[in-house]
């Protein structure tokens, strides 16, 4: 189907066979004002969900000896935050979703025709599940700096002025480092920096979410990733959200 799902810099797109959850609810609180005739809710805290099925496979491993199959990514079950995205299709601009998060579970099932399947529980830890627009055509490669294609959110409206946030998944690297940032526009032809949507400096495989200081910032219809830095190969994904409303996840 072309989707991907990336956890800590891991791309584990090969190794998913299906999502079973991906659920951003929100707490609310009743309360009867006395101008009101019913209950009235307000509100409160944003939560995220994201749980999938992995399947076995060491292939990865056996063939390349890099640690990267499903399994070397999610036996740990670290205690520390992980970066999950999952990106539904990998052309450029299409949704994603994107989380800080706990995994909570590795649960594997033995099936009688003797595959084993692991189910996988992530619940988002501090920001709730956020959905916005990939930037990068799923994982983009690169040889040296420079400028991404545009992004077009939308002509209605043409900006909003919520604030944002953008994670950053890194596969691969080999340099000195690469620098990531995040640039707006509102006719696809002059640009400039969406303010604080710079990522630290990349030396290695990471994850990163960065969010901005303003809940006014205002990001306009057009949207495009520069890298800059010394190196020879870059392997990234950017996953944009603007937000729409007033009281998004900061």
């Amino acid at each position: 189907m072309g989707d991907a799902l990336f956890v800590d810099g891991f791309d584990l797109s090969g190794d998913v066979g299906s999502l079973s959850q991906i659920s951003g609810p929100m707490g609310t609180e009743d309360f009867t004002p006395i101008s009101a005739s019913a209950i009235a809710r307000l509100g409160l805290l944003h939560d995220g969900l994201l749980d999938f099925i992995a399947f076995w496979n060491p292939t990865n491993l056996v063939t390349t000896g890099i640690l990267d199959s499903e399994h070397d990514v999610l036996k740990g079950r670290p205690e520390t935050d992980r970066t999950v995205s999952y990106y539904r299709s990998t052309v450029l601009g299409a949704p994603a979703c994107s989380m800080i998060s706990k995994q909570i579970t590795y649960d594997g099932t033995r099936n009688q025709d003797g595959s084993l399947t692991f189910g996988v529980n992530t619940v988002a830890n501090g920001f709730g599940l956020e959905w916005g627009n990939n930037l990068t055509a799923g994982k983009r490669t690169e040889a040296a700096a420079g400028n991404g294609l545009s992004v077009d959110l939308g002509a209605v409206p043409i900006s909003y002025s919520f604030g944002w946030a953008v994670y950053l998944h890194v596969f691969a690297f080999t340099g000195t480092s690469v620098t990531v940032k995040v640039q707006d526009s509102a006719d696809n032809a002059t640009w400039a920096d969406v303010t604080g949507a710079v990522f630290t400096a990349a030396t290695g495989r990471t994850a990163q979410r960065i969010t901005g200081a303003s809940t006014t910032a205002t990001v306009r219809r057009y949207l495009r990733v520069v890298s800059t830095g010394t190196y020879s190969n870059a392997v990234y994904a950017v996953n944009f959200i603007r937000y729409e409303a007033v009281g998004a996840p900061r």
